[in-house]
């Protein structure tokens, strides 16, 4: 007899999803030709909850963040998958007692304890792949996960144990488009190469709910916090994504958004009730 998952695991939307991010997969001879490393690898800065950042961004009251805190008022610990420098999570803190980071990259972890002890938040740290390490992460009252969808192939698995492991509520939040989606024309035009178009935030509601969630979702728009980096500095981070060298800089500058340091993002706020101890 298969589980619901497994049953999950073959329907149209799980397929379209992981079928959809497979088209983003990068050409291998142009990753082995990228002069300047591999061009997935985000600087922790990127992530980092800085003092400036915390400072623009925690007295903002996001739809991610009031679904959120709807979930531990009162009091409350939150678990955050993907935490990367603690931005879902830390400004939860309070109402919320305590916070526990699950991340793949151990640079991340070490940049979001700094941030947390920083803040006087009470936190642990787990380091591993989700849902591979959810074995060894407990419950908690709120589990908060933003920015990862688009990494997730299997997104069912992935948010199975999402719910499992929130007593109250996950909030989940994503952009309504691929992040990667911004460099399409710049792919076009030093490459030659047409880049997908989806899977979109709807496409991985569509998932949530063939999984049989209680899925609610809201799409608004926000400023991104001051990045503090030049345009130079935007250019040189749109050349590693693009695996090419700085003699390409000038058309990446002439096709590059205008706004690339500090765009207004399309996001989608994405909750449903958990399940931990359910049945």
């Amino acid at each position: 007899m298969t589980s619901p998952v497994t049953d999950v695991m073959s329907g149209a939307a799980a397929t379209r999803w992981a079928d959809a991010l497979a088209g983003w997969a990068i050409p291998a001879e142009i990753v082995e030709a990228a002069p300047e490393g591999p061009p997935w690898r985000f600087p922790p800065e990127v992530f980092a909850w800085t003092p400036e950042r915390s400072a623009f961004e925690r007295p903002m009251v996001t739809p991610s963040r009031q679904r959120a805190l709807e979930a531990v008022e009162g009091g409350g610990t939150v678990l955050d998958v993907g935490a990367g420098g603690g931005r879902a999570s830390l400004p939860l803190v309070p109402p919320a007692s305590r916070v526990t980071a699950a991340d793949a990259s151990e640079e991340l972890l070490a940049a979001f304890a700094d941030a947390a002890r920083r803040e006087g938040v009470e936190f642990e740290t787990v380091l591993g792949r989700w849902p591979d390490i959810a074995s060894e992460v407990g419950a908690a009252d709120l589990v908060v996960c933003h920015n990862v969808f688009y990494n997730v192939p299997d997104l069912v698995a992935f948010a199975q144990a999402l719910t499992e492991h929130a007593r109250r509520r996950v909030v989940a939040e994503i952009t309504m488009d691929h992040p990667a989606s911004n460099l399409n024309p710049l792919w076009k035009a030093l490459h030659g190469i047409d880049r997908p178009a989806g899977p979109t935030a709807l496409d991985a509601v569509a998932v949530l709910e063939e999984m049989g969630l209680d899925v609610q979702w809201e799409q608004w728009e926000r400023q991104l916090a001051p990045s503090y980096r030049s345009r130079d500095d935007a250019i040189a981070f749109a050349r590693r994504r693009l695996c090419v060298g700085p003699e390409r800089d000038a058309e990446i500058d002439a096709i590059l958004p205008t706004d690339y340091e500090r765009p207004l993002r399309r996001s989608v706020t994405i909750w449903w009730p958990g399940q931990a101890g359910a049945g």
